[in-house]
């Protein structure tokens, strides 16, 4: 029997710092994508864009006391009976921030993760706390899943795959088409050395740090492949269905991890 997963990249047109715009925007483009879908992606910092206030972070960060994008993200998973992935600010209990990756199942429990590797080149390794812990992976609907945010892919020691831990890997992303051909290439790669799907869901529009093309975002199979096609009446979302069968029988039939 054919084991199938249904997923959506949207490259959304993030508001800088309009937390309330953006949650709206996210609501709607999921309540329109197709009832089948089994993950919707959606970009890093997704919320409120990339914001390097101190005060400003500290308004609109989620928190223990307060998370309006994890009660906003809930209800999207809900209203969809998908997982939904993507990245916002966290504030912890000793006021540090993180960017945080959560994945949200329907029923509402969560897993987070958070980035690791921080872009110094950018305030973002000044603003956030890097990640410690390894990259968590979730069993959902039969398919093991693993998530990362957009710096991280350039490193490949971090996401590898092995023995097999993961089918999927998605990639919630502020990646600017300054350096898009390695955006690109890189996530190529992940999926060729990991054998799983890669998922990077890139941001579109423009900020202060770059323009972001709606076309950056892709959805690869094990090969390197793009699968991903436009979701009609839910533009710019694209979608692929992923194949566990075809995952398999492409592990077995060339087993290079083995030789990790």
């Amino acid at each position: 029997m054919e084991h199938l997963l249904k997923i959506v990249a949207c490259p959304l047109d993030i508001a800088w710092a309009d937390r309330e715009e953006n949650l709206q925007a996210a609501a709607d483009i999921v309540r329109r994508l197709p009832r089948d879908t089994d993950i919707v992606v959606l970009p890093e910092l997704f919320s409120t864009g990339f914001i390097t206030d101190q005060a400003m972070l500290t308004r609109l960060a989620d928190g223990e006391d307060s998370h309006p994008s994890l009660d906003a993200v809930r209800r999207m998973a809900a209203r969809a009976n998908a997982a939904v992935c993507a990245s916002w600010v966290w504030r912890d209990a000793d006021g540090a921030f993180t960017n945080r990756c959560f994945f949200v199942e329907p029923g509402g429990d969560i897993t987070y993760y958070d980035k690791q590797h921080l872009f110094s080149l950018s305030p973002e390794a000044r603003i956030f706390n890097a990640g410690r812990r390894p990259t968590p992976v979730v069993r959902f609907r039969g398919w093991n899943i693993t998530m990362a945010v957009c710096f991280d892919t350039r490193f490949p020691e971090t996401l590898r795959n092995f023995p097999c831990r993961y089918d999927v890997l998605l990639i919630p992303a502020n990646w600017p088409d300054a350096r898009r051909y390695a955006w690109e290439h890189l996530l190529i790669a992940r999926a060729i050395e990991n054998q799983a799907y890669v998922v990077g869901a890139n941001r579109s529009g423009r900020d202060d740090f770059g323009v972001y093309s709606e076309n950056t975002t892709h959805i690869l199979d094990y090969l390197g492949l793009d699968l991903a096609e436009p979701v009609a009446g839910a533009a710019p979302c694209m979608s692929a269905v992923l194949s566990y069968n075809a995952l398999s029988d492409a592990r077995r039939g060339f087993p290079v991890l083995a030789d990790v």
